[in-house]
């Protein structure tokens, strides 16, 4: 098993992603967060950026987002799922992946996104 860090400090006990066996990566809860700091904005920003801060995640693991089985949001708000859907679907051409949504209790931010992924072999 191998951590994986694309250089952002963790804000808990975790590690941003994690390769396993089979050459998946299991990349933790992400937010909208630049430098550390919480991005106000939108539903659809704060999911466009979220988004972005996987991809980060998932380069630093040698994946894009092409590569995902599954993602997993999170919405302060299950009222602002089509919001979120909207921007979500900005990043995902074609099929996209498996995907479950729910409302939790979210501190200071209004979408959280994790996601596993398949790395090709070597």
């Amino acid at each position: 098993m191998e951590h994986i860090t694309d250089g952002s400090t963790p804000t808990g006990t975790y590690s941003p992603a994690v390769v396993a066996e089979g050459r998946f990566v299991f990349v933790s809860g992400q937010g909208p967060l630049v430098d550390g700091v919480v991005v106000a904005g939108t539903v659809a920003e704060q999911t466009r950026i979220t988004l972005r801060n996987v991809q980060s995640v998932l380069a630093a693991a040698g994946a894009t987002l092409d590569d995902v089985v599954r993602c997993g949001v999170f919405l302060a708000d299950i009222a602002d799922f089509a919001e979120m859907d909207a921007a979500y679907g900005e990043f995902f051409s074609g099929a996209a992946p498996a995907r479950t949504t729910v409302g939790a209790a979210l501190a200071g931010i209004s979408v959280e996104i994790d996601c596993i992924a398949r790395l090709a072999d070597r």
